[in-house]
């Protein structure tokens, strides 16, 4: 009996390395860091997609490293520009894999602060010289589209596809409050 039990409970440890070791195949590892300190900046474009209490207004970031400023596009229609300050000049980024974010509250995925590239996952091929961009619009109501093979995308539910093919590219993230910090990166 002892060896039976012993031996059911090696299965099961086995069984649960398997899944435990699986991986999280939710996030790209593609290279991805952003630090912005919205406390500094006071962009209230961004501000919107950072409020917990707002969930379905998502914020579109690119930033152009010659001119040395962000720009911020919510799905609303609110758009802005800030220039890097002193500690944004001092940090490393690297914006998805082509320039460009878009972050913000879902609205059917309990609370959880999400961070998509801002290229297409069907379209879009970072590999293929010269890199030929396939951003996505964003609508009001949370949906992200590709002008190319026409997808649509659920921002409010994890980036699903309405259709066939794969979801929005997904980055960890993580803020502290709409005039808070803004962190995405691997």
């Amino acid at each position: 009996m002892r060896k039976r039990s012993s031996w059911l409970c090696s299965l099961a440890f086995a069984a649960f390395s398997l899944v435990a070791c699986s991986g999280d195949n939710t996030y790209t590892s593609h290279p991805c860091y952003l630090v912005i300190d919205n406390g500094l900046h006071l962009d209230e474009t961004l501000a919107s997609a950072m409020n917990q209490m707002s969930p379905g207004v998502f914020c579109m970031i690119t930033n152009n490293d010659a001119r040395k400023e962000f720009t911020f596009l919510n799905n609303s229609g609110l758009s802005s520009t800030k220039r890097y300050n002193a500690e944004d000049d001092r940090r490393t980024r690297a914006l998805g894999m082509n320039g460009g974010l878009i972050v913000g509250f879902g609205t059917l995925t309990d609370g959880q602060f999400c961070a998509y590239d801002r290229e297409c996952p069907n379209c879009f091929d970072p590999a293929v010289v010269p890199v030929r961009s396939k951003p996505l619009t964003m609508s009001g109501d949370g949906i992200a589209a590709c002008n190319v093979c026409r997808r649509r995308y659920n921002m409010n539910n994890g980036g699903n596809s309405e259709s066939d093919g794969k979801g929005l590219t997904r980055y960890r993230c993580s803020t502290t409050g709409s005039y808070g910090v803004l962190h995405v990166g691997n």
